[in-house]
């Protein structure tokens, strides 16, 4: 991507360096035993949780993040104060891709949706954080938090993206991104919400797959997003972003833990599934093109 020219985004909040003195202990904490779910299944959760924003105890009745839980009892409400501290290419990188989100969701708000759009606010952090959904750390990847409505993100994410996942470049970045702004429209739109309420009310294999719709609509708002900046796109990129899709599906994630792949434990989406939103969003530009819980066929 080409983003010499583009605006950085205010938004960000710096809050590196203090996750040592936050008082969270050795980690963060999966309740194994007591619920039904093997060791197998908490591996892939956590493989999950690395990818696209979904707090693994959101899955398994904890906290819940990434557009599909929202805040528990008791869980705090977290101040926090931006720092201008933003320092490097990196750092820069992060905060001209969040400005397009902006420039391109404020655009898109009054004209397909005849409202204003409230831009989140992004925390960049490392090793462990306070969010207002309660304490996470990097092992679960970036995640979208309803219920203070700001995107979490540890910037070393991205190269695991690259290393461990097969999915280098700045466009693929860009897309962890603007998937994660996408469950934020969600929570704007009073979608999330719906599927909180939904879930409540149905047995397990269902709520995943309310989930599935949820995770493969915020894929196709950030192919949205990245066809109202093709203008930023170099040669690759796309390619790039699909292929970051492709290695984060349910299914090539559940083979490479070396397990059973099993589609009624899905909560993101099978890898076929994910490109064809994420190129649904690019192909159109419209948000409506992005109705995931109205098909029959995902």
């Amino acid at each position: 991507m080409n983003l010499d020219d583009e605006d950085e985004s205010s938004n960000i909040i710096d809050r590196r360096g203090e996750g040592a003195n936050d008082g969270f202990g050795g980690g963060f904490g999966l309740p194994i035993g007591g619920g039904g779910m093997g060791l197998g299944s908490i591996v892939v959760l956590v493989i999950l949780g690395l990818v696209f924003g979904i707090n693994p105890l959101s899955l398994i009745g904890g906290a819940g993040v990434g557009g599909v839980g929202g805040p528990g009892v008791g869980q705090p409400q977290v101040a926090t104060q931006a720092r201008p501290a933003l320092a490097g290419e990196h750092d820069r990188f992060i905060a001209r891709v969040l400005g397009t989100t902006e420039r391109t969701w404020g655009e898109l708000f009054p004209a397909q949706l005849g409202q204003p759009y409230p831009a989140p606010k992004l925390n960049l952090f490392e090793g462990r954080v306070q969010s207002g959904c309660g304490p996470a750390n990097s092992g679960m990847g970036p995640f979208y938090c309803p219920a203070d409505r700001q995107v979490y993100l540890d910037a070393s994410f991205f190269d695991d993206l690259s290393r461990r996942f097969g999915a280098p470049g700045d466009f693929a970045a860009a897309y962890v991104i603007a998937h994660e702004v996408g469950h934020h429209i969600q929570t704007v739109l009073g979608i999330s919400d719906e599927v909180n309420r939904a879930r409540r009310g149905v047995g397990e294999a269902q709520g995943n797959a309310l989930s599935v719709r949820q995770e493969l609509q915020a894929d196709c708002l950030a192919g949205v997003w990245a066809h109202h900046n093709s203008a930023l796109l170099e040669p690759g990129d796309i390619e790039e972003g699909l292929r970051a899709a492709e290695a984060i599906g349910d299914d090539t994630l559940q083979r490479q833990a070396g397990g059973r792949v099993s589609p009624e434990s899905f909560t993101h989406g099978t890898s076929a599934q994910r490109m064809r939103w994420l190129r649904r969003g690019l192909e159109t530009g419209e948000v409506r093109a992005c109705d995931t819980f109205a098909e029959r066929r995902l």
